[in-house]
């Protein structure tokens, strides 16, 4: 892939909130879970797993897990999710946040999680982050052990035929970057 095949992906990839109701083949499933794991992090820690979930019962219930207080109506339609669990960090990565006050492993999955929605663009599916989810829910659905912490829910699908890219909005150039060269 050439710099301008990558910015085409960064161009095209958006946040969809119109699925179609194509089923989500498990092997691409499978590649962006491989794709992920590659994914750098501090001391190498790998502070997250993911639950996979492509199973039409299920999946209506974890959409509607992430539809706590009216939010995200349109999970219904969704017909795959993978969430993002948080796991321990290394012991060096927990003394790296304590010397350096950084949030290393907030990091980490923000890392595996751009990562996860950027390989899923590349096979031709769609994604949505959420954070806004009922995490007991979650948790009890997918057996996920209580001390362990869901950070968020991707939904995974294909775009309905009818959803448009739409026009990125970002703040100027100018506004987010100051070069020293």
């Amino acid at each position: 892939m050439d710099i301008n095949e990558l910015e085409q992906l960064f161009l095209n990839r958006q946040s969809c909130r119109k699925f179609s109701t194509k089923l989500v083949e498990n092997e691409k499933l499978k590649k962006i879970i491989e794709l992920t794991r590659l994914t750098p992090s501090a001391c190498n820690s790998q502070p997250w797993s993911f639950e996979v979930v492509n199973n039409k019962e299920l999946s209506k219930s974890v959409a509607e897990a992430t539809q706590d207080m009216g939010m995200n109506k349109f999970t219904s339609n969704c017909p795959s999710f993978i969430v993002v669990v948080e796991e321990s960090a290394t012991l060096s990565e927990i003394i790296g946040n304590k010397f350096k006050n950084q949030e290393f492993v907030s990091n980490d999955l923000g890392l595996a999680t751009g990562h996860l929605i950027m390989s899923a663009s590349c096979l031709g599916l769609s994604t949505c982050i959420l954070g806004w989810i009922n995490e007991k829910k979650l948790k009890e659905l997918l057996n996920v052990d209580k001390k362990k912490r869901i950070r968020l829910v991707i939904a995974v699908g294909y775009a309905d035929e009818n959803d448009v890219i739409r026009e990125k909005r970002r703040k100027p150039i100018e506004k987010i970057v100051n070069y020293h060269l």
